[in-house]
């Protein structure tokens, strides 16, 4: 197993709680951040460019994203402009639908040719991957998040998916692939292995990283001793004769 600063995989925090994202600014191995609306709705955030401000404040020149939020592209696309103005390590992510299913693929398109940074988010499919690809332009830096979390939630390997993926956006070297929704710290892993540029963490996920590499006869002393301590903590008794 590679020590985590040997992995070629770029480690983002996921998460909108600004006091982890301000500690996690300080760890060498944070090389980016994201965030979404559903996070900040989780963290209290109620105003959306205050938040983005003091987020900016904090990560220093690393690679941002913030999520717009219309179901309308028209909309969708302002949103984009002025979210793309606050800072030159911003992308923006836009969904590759809207709620009806339209396909997001015009708007891209624009967005990408007046050189707007894009995170394309919420995917899942192959088909998903070729179609936003045709739409972003080769002279723009840009992300393309395949949920594999939630591939593998519908009981489906993501990783031929994702290695797939990984070959399609050879066709652009300013694209780069986020393996997103990651559900343990061994997808760190599954990114690295098949060439996934850039993963997305959460924090709870984060927390884990002591771990890797960890001997796995200390871990199992360690599940012990838990067990045991918290049933003394509960109070538990069985009376034996």
């Amino acid at each position: 197993m590679k020590p985590l600063n040997e992995l070629k995989v770029k480690i983002f925090a996921d998460g909108a709680d600004l006091k982890v994202i301000s500690n996690l600014s300080r760890n060498p191995l944070i090389k980016g951040f994201t965030t979404n609306p559903t996070l900040m709705r989780k963290a209290g955030i109620s105003d959306y460019r205050a938040f983005a401000r003091e987020v900016l404040n904090v990560v220093g020149g690393r690679p941002i994203s913030f999520e717009v939020f219309s179901d309308e592209f028209a909309e969708m696309e302002k949103q984009a402009r002025e979210i793309a103005a606050w800072g030159k390590n911003v992308y923006v992510k836009i969904p590759v639908t809207n709620t009806r299913r339209e396909f997001a693929g015009k708007l891209i398109q624009r967005l990408a040719q007046a050189g707007v940074q894009l995170n394309i988010t919420a995917l899942l499919t192959s088909a998903q991957v070729k179609e936003v690809l045709h739409c972003l332009s080769p002279d723009t830096r840009s992300y393309i998040s395949v949920f594999a979390g939630r591939i593998a939630d519908t009981g489906r390997d993501p990783v031929p998916l994702m290695a797939e993926a990984v070959e399609l956006l050879k066709t652009n070297p300013q694209a780069e692939l986020i393996w997103a929704s990651p559900r343990e710290l061994l997808n760190i892993f599954h990114a690295e292995a098949v060439g996934c540029q850039v993963i997305t963490v959460t924090h709870d996920i984060l927390n884990k990283l002591s771990l890797v590499g960890k001997d796995l006869a200390e871990y199992s002393l360690d599940t012990v001793k838990m067990f045991y301590q918290d049933a003394l903590s509960a109070g538990f008794r069985i009376e034996t004769k």
